[in-house]
């Protein structure tokens, strides 16, 4: 099971062209590394990068993006107001659609996972017009090409699948949300994205129950 701030710095490294390599960790038997690596936290994700760590995954992003400036595109807007927007909207997803993931994920009662989910929806609902004026009718959050606000909230997507499924609310509909749902069909399929989205829902479902039991 990949956590949502886990596949963001792996969408990261990927639309920077990085190769890096991937540890996985037992969440329920943290490892001497990650405990070294992240002593305040404890928690993934972490880059390790010339021997130093990086934590939190906003802060992976902004890393990467300034330590490789040179590999790949830039994921911030060069332009200091849209670097603006991007962080604020970035900031907003954390907020609002991360509070809402939480929920739906860790709350014992149903109705607190739908109201979870309730939640998420409108705050995709104003993310549509976020992406409508940022994206200025293309393809992405940042234009033509993925970058900060697609890794930020791209990291849920696959996570609305197993929500889905695991509570009967679908999160992220073209009815609602029709640009939106349409940019998660589209960076989904992207080649960043490739092998890091949660593809197998019922895996995903089996590994929660046993988690929780």
């Amino acid at each position: 099971m990949h956590r949502q701030a886990v596949v963001r710095a792996r969408l990261a490294l990927n639309l920077k062209g990085l190769t890096y390599e991937y540890v996985e960790e037992d969440v329920k038997n943290k490892s001497p590394l990650l405990l070294a690596s992240n002593p305040v936290h404890k928690k993934v994700p972490v880059l390790i990068h010339d021997g130093k760590p990086v934590s939190e995954s906003q802060v992976i992003v902004h890393y990467v993006d300034e330590v490789f400036a040179d590999a790949g595109p830039s994921l911030l807007p060069a332009d200091p107001y849209e670097r603006a927007t991007a962080r604020f909207w970035a900031a907003y997803v954390d907020d609002k659609i991360g509070a809402a993931w939480r929920t739906m994920l860790f709350a014992s009662d149903m109705n607190e996972k739908v109201g979870g989910a309730t939640q998420a929806i409108a705050a995709l609902e104003t993310l549509e017009g976020a992406f409508k004026d940022c994206s200025k009718g293309k393809h992405y959050f940042e234009g033509d090409s993925a970058g900060y606000m697609d890794v930020v909230l791209g990291g849920f997507l696959g996570w609305f699948n197993v929500f889905e499924k695991m509570i009967g609310v679908k999160v992220l509909d073209a009815t609602r949300t029709p640009l939106l749902a349409a940019w998660g069909e589209r960076f989904s399929a992207g080649e960043a994205a490739e092998g890091i989205l949660l593809q197998d829902v019922d895996k995903v479902l089996a590994f929660l129950k046993a988690f929780f039991a």
